[in-house]
């Protein structure tokens, strides 16, 4: 039985090609056995070890400039820098995590121009009735919103949700909408705005739905 396996097999059970044992070689990572008798270069477990630990660390990142120094060093040399290999592949996760994160909010529209709690209080409007032309209404004015006054967005998203959480409002709101379909001299018109005015004096905080973006607006700085 020889002792050892061709270059070619190392190769495979390596997982490179013949052409990167070489490259290997020739860069010093491991050593070039001696030919046998047959004139066959055959590879041991050392030289194998050697191979896997080069292919690992250029698979993990690291140049194949210091492979060679990192495999020379002593233990705790070694464990020290795959500690820094370790938190560097765990940083790449995190920031690949973030941007197929990013991907899919690109499948989805509204996603990818708000924040999941606006288009999940978007689908609450749907679900409690609102007329589609109010939610697309909505989404057009919250985009802008956002991006004209991203710092105050948050803070009107949760007065917006609580103004979902009143039953009253919302009837309100509906009909409203309903009611730009109505003719100008329509008698519940003026019934409407009574009820509307008459709902928001008695209950004023929901006013902020209605000026909170408002007033920031106003005083976003514009630029040309």
């Amino acid at each position: 039985m020889r002792n050892g396996v061709p270059i070619g097999e190392a190769a495979a059970f390596v997982g490179v090609t013949v052409k990167t044992v070489r490259h290997y070689h020739k860069l010093g990572l491991v050593a070039e056995p001696e030919r046998d008798s047959s004139g066959y270069r055959r590879y041991g477990s050392a030289e194998l070890l050697r191979l896997v630990q080069s292919r690992t660390l250029a698979a993990a990142g690291v140049p194949l400039a210091e492979i060679g120094r990192l495999l020379d060093a002593d233990a705790a040399g070694f464990a020290a820098t795959l500690a820094d290999v370790d938190r560097q592949l765990t940083a790449r996760i995190d920031e690949l995590i973030t941007r197929r994160a990013i991907l899919h909010r690109l499948t989805d529209g509204d996603r990818a121009l708000l924040p999941d709690r606006a288009v999940a209080l978007l689908a609450r409007m749907h679900d409690i009735g609102f007329p589609a032309d109010e939610v697309a209404a909505t989404r057009e004015g919250w985009v802008l919103a956002e991006a004209l006054v991203p710092d105050g967005f948050d803070d009107y998203l949760t007065h917006f949700e609580h103004a979902l959480e009143d039953t009253r409002l919302v009837t309100l709101t509906r009909q409203a909408a309903e009611a730009a379909a109505w003719e100008p001299d329509d008698p519940r018109i003026d019934e409407l705005a009574t009820a509307v005015a008459d709902h928001y004096l008695a209950n004023p905080a929901l006013l902020k739905t209605v000026t909170g973006l408002q007033a920031r607006t106003d005083a976003a700085p514009a630029t040309r």
